[in-house]
């Protein structure tokens, strides 16, 4: 399996931790050396280790805040 290059450039946010310390995070990061974009997954507390996730442009990923901001979420 190829090894995977990344660097988080940044820790945007973090959504839930569980009891093994795994946290849901959004951050700002470079995959195999590409520009950064945003993405949302579980790591491991050491970010050794990740779950699958999604991974959004910046245009996106406001495009998800105004369908966000939108939403009646007493509806759900």
């Amino acid at each position: 399996m190829a090894q995977l290059n990344f660097n988080i450039e940044d820790i945007c946010g973090t959504l839930s931790e569980n009891k093994d310390g795994w946290h849901k995070q959004l951050t700002y990061i470079s995959w195999n050396n590409r520009p950064p974009k945003f993405d949302l997954r579980s790591w491991d507390p050491d970010y050794q280790a990740m779950t699958k996730g999604i991974t959004l442009t910046k245009d996106e990923l406001i495009e998800l805040r105004n369908i966000l901001d939108k939403m009646d979420f007493d509806k759900y």
